[in-house]
């Protein structure tokens, strides 16, 4: 017998939450395979089968368990059989003793006929009726089989087309006519919880201002559509405009190094290096995970670092020090289709840049009004180190480095001023 214990997710975490398990107990899984889903308060984390055998499941899914503790345990004896169908990273629940008495004696049962008198009005499709035949399983046996019934198959059913016979004589598509009055509890994870207890903090412990300002994004937009085909076909990614956003922020912050410090205790640190989070919505809520180095980075590198991070991100596989040491953020409401907000700052940093929709407005352009794709951006910063006048010019000069994509290439500073040596 194997024991497998839960592996520290980080520094200072004494504790997690045993999410869910992705294999029933009594499964026979393989060595390294993912076998259960971790939650911290700082990431989520996989558990992995340290060898092959027949599993015994010790914490149920949704308890808390300290880190080093034993989650479950390996029979390795079982380690040349056959190994359960894997679930694909979907979380399972165990079957409760009664319901598998119930499928074991279904199972020894054996009919001809795959309907019941217990549930006459059953509609079963033609294949799922063969495969019922073969198995010598009837309506009910299938039905008592059932864990449970989820959310899923109540919309499931709910949604199916209703027959004319039994359609009312009027309705409307404006009127829902389930009538429930239900609601639906859920356990806060134990990610969602440290994220609400940061925001908090960072609403009372900082002197958080918000500016704005808006950008046309004429030049990006031509920019991208006249060269994406060419920009995939040389570096195997999308150009986006989380991009030019991320360099040039990068650049501006070399222009307005306070906006990339932080306050630790009587000191101000300002790194000279620009690590910017990227603010990702995955289904277990918001994480922001770190692009190193981005004042170094191309276009094409940083379109790379952003998809390799989100897509981790989202499927709960990003580590810890993924998402750690970020010196500014950069986060994109608009994708959901905001016009304006103020987002909070991610502690300990003291800035967060937010970017919203593209919408055609009118704007006065050399004197003449013309419909022009506008962006309204916003900067939060901690005023307690961040002047009005580094906030408002760093937005600035974001602003003319995505009006004016050359600038990108000169630093943020005017590329004719910069070949006169101004």
């Amino acid at each position: 017998m194997v024991e497998i214990k839960v592996p520290t997710p980080g520094e200072s975490i004494t504790e997690v939450e045993l999410a869910s398990w992705m294999v029933s107990d009594s499964d026979i899984v393989e060595k390294d395979q993912e076998i259960a889903e971790i939650e911290s308060d700082k990431a989520t984390l996989s558990l992995l089968a340290t060898e092959s055998g027949k599993i015994k499941i010790m914490v149920e899914g949704g308890e808390t368990i300290a880190v080093g503790a034993v989650a479950c345990s390996v029979d390795t004896d079982f380690a040349n059989e056959v190994p359960s169908p894997k679930t694909e990273g979907t979380p399972v629940e165990e079957n409760k003793p009664e319901e598998v008495s119930k499928a074991i004696a279904g199972n020894e049962k054996s009919t001809a006929n795959s309907q019941s008198d217990t549930y006459p009005d059953a509609k079963v499709s033609p294949l799922a009726k063969k495969v019922m035949e073969d198995a010598n399983l009837d309506v009910e046996q299938v039905i008592n089989g059932l864990r449970r019934i989820s959310t899923k198959e109540v919309e499931m059913v709910k949604n199916m087309p209703v027959e004319e016979k039994t359609a009312p004589a009027s309705t409307s598509a404006f009127i829902d006519n389930n009538g429930s009055r239900e609601a639906e509890r859920q356990k806060m994870t134990m990610l969602r919880k440290k994220l609400s207890q940061r925001l908090v903090s960072v609403k009372n412990e900082t002197a958080m201002l918000t500016t704005f300002n808006e950008v046309d994004m004429s030049a990006v937009m031509n920019l991208r559509k006249k060269y994406q085909a060419r920009f995939i076909d040389k570096h195997g990614v999308k150009l986006g405009f989380m991009s030019f956003f991320i360099k040039a922020a990068s650049l501006a912050l070399k222009h307005h190094p306070m906006v990339n410090a932080m306050m630790d205790g009587d000191e101000i640190v300002m790194p000279e290096y620009h690590d910017v989070s990227v603010a990702v919505q995955t289904p277990k809520g918001l994480m922001v995970p770190v692009i190193r180095n981005v004042e170094t980075q191309s276009l094409d590198g940083i379109e790379s670092s952003l998809k390799a991070l989100a897509e981790k991100a989202r499927k709960g596989k990003i580590g810890l020090d993924e998402m750690t040491g970020g010196t500014f953020t950069v986060t994109n409401g608009g994708v959901f289709g905001s016009m304006l907000s103020t987002p909070i700052i991610n502690p300990p940093q003291s800035a967060i840049m937010g970017m919203h929709n593209i919408v055609e407005r009118p704007v006065a352009v050399h004197g003449k009004v013309e419909i022009r794709p506008i962006m309204y951006l916003a900067l939060s910063y901690d005023h307690r180190i961040i002047d009005g006048k580094d906030s408002v010019g760093f937005l600035v000069k974001v602003k003319e480095m995505i009006e004016d994509p050359a600038k990108l290439l000169a630093g943020g500073f005017d590329p004719e001023q910069a070949v006169l040596g101004l």
